[in-house]
């Protein structure tokens, strides 16, 4: 860029046609590091309260299938405790051998995920692929309800 000291003739300074584009380039320094900064923080991971769910609710059979993982990891078919290992002749039994039925999950809030999906391989060893997750309805209250005083 070229700059002339010499004084105008006529007193008037000349127009320059080049755009100065230094504020734009610090406008763009500045947003890519706040984007540097930013883009770590949004992948950290968050706490996930599992048993509450906003779905809409399913139509439920007559009679549903409803196996419990209570917190003591013993498991219960309807009222009735079932030891593991008699877990397919008892849901056979339950269900007239139809595999086909849909079997209701549920699990304490303090089951570990481990230890439901030994639950949900014993059903898929068994022969019952067909498995719904139960969980609390969403009534907007999760976060207040599910928190421990």
């Amino acid at each position: 860029m070229a700059v002339s000291l010499k004084d105008p003739q006529d007193g008037d300074l000349g127009e320059v046609s080049e755009i100065n584009v230094t504020p734009f380039i610090d406008v763009i320094l500045v947003l890519l590091i706040i984007f540097m900064v930013a883009a770590p923080l949004s992948t950290v991971d968050v706490a996930v309260d599992l048993p509450v769910s906003n779905a809409q609710p399913q139509p439920r059979p007559d009679t549903p299938v409803f196996l419990t993982v209570k917190s003591d990891l013993s498991l219960a078919l309807g009222n009735d405790t079932v030891p593991r290992e008699t877990l397919q002749a008892t849901l056979d039994q339950r269900t007239n051998r139809d595999r086909e039925q849909r079997v209701f999950l549920r699990a304490d809030g303090t089951v570990a995920y481990r230890e439901l999906m030994d639950v949900m391989n014993l059903l898929r060893n068994a022969g019952y692929l067909k498995i719904a997750l139960v969980g609390l309805e969403d009534t907007g209250q999760g976060a207040a309800a599910g928190t421990k005083p």
